[in-house]
């Protein structure tokens, strides 16, 4: 039996026990998180530096993909990093940081992704009136609004979390920290504010994505009635890969989450962490990527761009010399 006030580290769930498949996991995750970083980095660098892409949706998509790089970035580099010195440790305060900047990052998110069904729905239910409800002023709003509640989200369940005592050891069955896994080492029996805050975060949870799935019914509603089958595809385009996301996004967290415990194994809930922390970050920018041809040609027009330069930059430095 351990106190939390004596606890200094906590030992995180390690992948395997063999030297050669610790080293398999590093470079696994290694490509992961490079893909994430160079994926999400394009995106952000073409739609900041291409003025024909300063509109709502991609304004919003600049922040998913910066939100994606810093939830990514919170847990990934940690878990390499063990996996490499073989070790399976991370501080008190380490883990506090770290799972307060996951929950930030990752209902700033979801918070997000609901923001832009509202922005697709807007531009194809009401085109005529899109400029007047997401005009720069609104749209800056919303996504510090999706920011500032995935903040205080994070506030409130990491104060929640870390402020009960600990008496249940500090091994984490989690290659990162959090809070299901954190709750098992409590001994408190402060029931009633645990069942509290889960309350009201499911709530919130639920009218974000009943508000998603309107937002669609009607989207879906408004496409069919398209007369043209060019139109319908551009319509289309433009919704289904934020569809995608927020499914990924969802389906994934509802499993790790809520699946029954007949189905809980200590591999299965690995995989399912890192399908639901790790794969969206690196996947999302192929997904938006793929089905837009505005966003395709922003970045092609960049990198040949660059890399004329490059060229022309290499031929005046060889003529110089």
């Amino acid at each position: 039996m351990t106190n939390s006030s004596s606890i200094t580290q906590f030992l995180l769930l390690a992948f395997t026990d063999t030297r050669e498949l610790q080293l398999l996991h590093l470079w696994l995750f290694l490509g992961i998180y490079l893909a994430a970083l160079l994926g999400n980095s394009l995106i952000i660098t073409t739609i900041a530096c291409d003025h024909h892409l300063h509109t709502p949706m991609y304004f919003f998509l600049l922040n998913l993909s910066l939100l994606d790089l810093c939830s990514i970035s919170t847990i990934v580099p940690k878990s390499m990093d063990n996996s490499l010195w073989e070790s399976r440790a991370i501080s008190y305060l380490g883990c506090a940081a770290q799972l307060f900047l996951f929950l930030f990052f990752i209902s700033a998110e979801y918070y997000l992704l609901t923001i832009m069904a509202y922005d697709r729905y807007v531009a194809i239910c009401k085109p005529l009136h899109y400029g007047t409800l997401l005009g720069s002023r609104a749209c800056v709003h919303m996504a510090a609004a999706a920011w500032g509640t995935g903040f205080l989200t994070a506030v409130l369940y990491t104060a929640n979390t870390f402020s009960l005592p600990l008496c249940q050891g500090n091994v984490l069955d989690q290659f990162f920290c959090e809070i299901p896994h954190i709750l098992k080492l409590s001994c408190s029996h402060s029931y009633l504010r645990e069942l509290g805050l889960l309350v009201v975060g499911a709530c919130l949870a639920f009218v974000c994505f009943v508000f998603v799935v309107v937002s669609y019914v009607q989207i879906f509603r408004a496409v069919l009635r398209i007369p043209s089958e060019q139109g319908r595809h551009k319509a289309f385009s433009t919704c289904l890969p934020h569809l995608a996301v927020v499914s990924l996004f969802v389906s994934t967290g509802l499993f790790a989450y809520l699946k029954p415990s007949s189905m809980s194994s200590p591999s299965l809930d690995l995989v399912v962490s890192v399908l639901y922390s790790v794969v969206p970050p690196a996947v999302n920018p192929l997904i938006y990527s793929l089905r837009n041809q505005e966003l395709k040609d922003a970045l092609r027009k960049m990198v040949t761009g660059s890399f004329s330069e490059a060229i022309k930059g290499l031929f005046s430095s060889a003529q110089c010399s």
